[in-house]
């Protein structure tokens, strides 16, 4: 195969496919591949190619950080230390909450249990007479991470960097983006802050400079 020397550099638009592994005992918790998604019971995300933006925090900063200079249609295989990754474990967030808590939403408080109280997700440690130790910290914090990753492509076109952006901006696929004589539509079809409008809209322009003005709409609901 003959490869592409273009190195990458930063506000570049890359496609690109990665496996994510956790070091110590090799389990994947993240893929693009739909195939190794299913061989690992993993679900709830878009299993394909990701297109991003370099620099602007649409990666792991582990990830961003090493693909910088590297060149396109090659693999790598890159090690994340924690700071780089979800961060290193915060004694903080390890906490011992009353277990009658628990019970006045009609949970049983049992270890590996992932909960939510007062608005954070955590997982029970140790449950102990009437006090259940909780760790608030992210699942993968504290943990060295292996990826694998393959970059295929840097993206020319402005509409397929358009959609990625917006994609890993908000978190969604589900909206139309389009592009007429260097003004970009995005239609959404729920509601987002207007300062997320702006600051999105903002970006947008900043990094596709063929697009000079970009407008969020949110699509009216049929009654």
């Amino acid at each position: 195969m003959v490869y592409n020397m273009t190195k990458i550099s930063k506000k570049d638009f890359i496609e690109i496919e990665y496996t994510g592994k956790i070091k110590e005992d090799n389990i994947i918790f993240d893929t693009t591949d739909e195939k190794v998604a299913k061989e690992n019971d993993l679900h709830g995300h878009d299993f394909s190619p990701q297109v991003i933006c370099v620099g602007e925090e649409q990666a792991l900063p582990g990830i961003d950080k090493n693909i910088e200079g590297k060149e396109i249609g090659k693999e790598y295989d890159i090690e994340i230390k924690p700071e780089d990754a979800f961060g290193n474990k915060n004694a903080k967030l390890i906490q011992l909450v009353p277990t009658n808590k628990f019970k006045q939403q009609n949970i049983q408080p049992m270890p590996g249990l992932q909960i939510n109280i007062d608005g954070m997700v955590g997982i029970v440690k140790t449950v102990s007479g009437g006090r259940t130790l909780v760790d608030f910290n992210h699942p993968l914090a504290g943990k060295d991470l292996l990826y694998k990753i393959k970059i295929n492509k840097k993206v020319e076109d402005d509409k397929e960097k358009l959609d990625g952006y917006v994609k890993l901006s908000l978190g969604m696929k589900d909206f139309n983006a389009e592009i007429r004589e260097n003004n970009a539509k995005i239609s959404l079809k729920t509601e987002i802050p207007e300062e997320a409008k702006e600051k999105l809209s903002k970006k947008i322009t900043e990094l596709i400079p063929n697009i000079k003005k970009a407008e969020f709409i949110i699509e009216k609901k049929e009654n």
